[in-house]
């Protein structure tokens, strides 16, 4: 035999065998115990960060990564604003933007949506929203053509489609002898988009930027610049810097900024709580059923005294006994790790129709996207984790050996071939 001897009787101890097949069981439960608990974890781990990675990404779509407003009312020197900041390296593009709330109507429907007036020749530099159109066309948002493009959700509410008039009716207004009259306008349906995103698709509607100045009457003035950075993740450095050069310049005495990541704090610092906690919890399903094999290994070292009493009075070392238990755990939670790293990449790979099948057979809808923002259920695998929590299970399964092979190695040879 090529591989060590105390390999080859601990792979020996491992085989089912009739008269110990008992002993096999349970080193098969093991196994599975520890391919069931990385497989959970590797898999609930993957889902939380295909959930971030896919909001992330629906909330850059329709969201930029930064803007810049005007400290106390309208931007009102935008245009000379845009170019400044284009000088800049870190900034890749710069679109403006009048944004209102207001009430859309169609019929007896009401919803409540925020009005987007945009540049369309300039909004796709800061935004996916002509990737995500389902029907209808974004270029028609032209000044004075009073075309609105709505979310799907949104016409499912008020039940329109492409063609159709809307309502969108201000809280602003004035008071007359018959009371007061909210600011409203009509507005024809030239397009619908599907950003799949609740929060988008049901209460954001895009109109041509002059046409939304003449609603919220800003006298043709922006609320502020969507930009585009080249950092993602530096978007708080980049827009505070140009806040500040802007001000040093003397465009005006200040200038508010805002950028993605403290707009949507609430949502990714959840997830990274929540991600922590799940890591903690299901981590200690690993060690239970890394610990599992204590009292398999006891169980073997029970049964197999005679057989470690004969190799210990042929010359056996307590450190070749040791090794050779030490090797079976180590076996047990070697093959139970890598089945439960194979399950889980299986898993993540067929995870859209597992949940479409597990709809279809129920009968519900197990994600809705009032619940939870996203419509589908993504995973994303990350090789880190997988390593990471890999070796978590091996390193416990080696733990978990060390107090059976010390055991084995420690029985008394003559007390053990005295009832042989």
């Amino acid at each position: 035999m090529r591989q060590p001897y105390e390999l080859s009787i601990a792979l020996r101890y491992l085989r089912t065998r009739s008269a110990h097949s008992f002993i096999s069981f349970i080193s098969a439960v093991s196994m599975v115990g520890i391919a069931l608990a990385v497989a959970l974890l590797i898999i609930v781990l993957s889902v939380m960060n295909g959930f971030e990675n896919e909001l992330q990404q629906r909330i850059l779509g329709m969201v930029s990564d930064a803007t810049i407003i005007g400290y106390e009312g309208p931007l009102t020197n935008w245009r000379e604003v845009r170019e400044r900041v284009l000088e800049r390296d870190d900034v890749k593009a710069a679109a403006p933007y009048v944004e209102g709330l207001a009430m859309a109507v169609a019929g007896e429907s009401i919803g409540g949506v925020t009005v987007r007036g945009v540049d369309p020749s300039l909004e796709p530099s800061v935004s996916t929203i002509e990737t995500v159109m389902t029907s209808g066309d974004f270029d028609a948002l032209t000044a004075g053509s009073y075309n609105v493009v709505i979310g799907a959700q949104l016409a499912k509410l008020l039940n329109v489609g492409i063609g159709d008039d809307i309502m969108l009716v201000l809280a602003e207004g004035r008071v007359t002898l018959a009371g007061f009259l909210p600011r409203r306008r009509s507005f024809t349906v030239s397009g619908i988009f599907d950003a799949g995103m609740y929060e988008y698709d049901r209460g954001l509607v895009f109109v041509s930027f002059d046409d939304a100045a003449t609603l919220f009457r800003t006298k043709g003035e922006a609320t502020g610049l969507r930009l585009a950075t080249s950092d993602l993740y530096d978007v708080r450095d980049v827009v505070m810097s140009a806040a500040r050069q802007l001000m040093a310049e003397g465009f005006a005495p200040n200038y508010g900024y805002d950028y993605w990541t403290r707009v949507h704090s609430t949502f990714f610092r959840s997830i990274q709580l929540q991600k922590t906690m799940l890591f903690v919890i299901l981590s200690l399903v690993v060690a239970v059923a890394a610990f599992n094999i204590v009292s398999t290994l006891m169980m073997v070292v029970r049964d197999k005294r005679g057989d470690i009493a004969i190799l210990r009075s042929i010359g056996t070392t307590q450190g070749s006994v040791m090794t050779m238990f030490a090797s079976q755990g180590t076996l047990i939670g070697v093959i139970g790790t890598a089945l439960g790293v194979l399950l889980a990449l299986l898993f993540c790979w067929q995870l859209g129709n597992i949940v479409d099948f597990l709809q279809w057979l129920f009968g519900v809808d197990l994600l809705s996207a009032e619940v939870y923002y996203l419509d589908n259920l993504p995973a994303q695998v990350r090789p880190l984790e997988v390593a990471q929590i890999g070796g978590m299970a091996l390193a416990l399964a080696v733990v978990a050996t060390f107090y059976p092979a010390l055991s084995a190695a420690r029985q008394p040879p003559a007390e053990a071939l005295r009832y042989e």
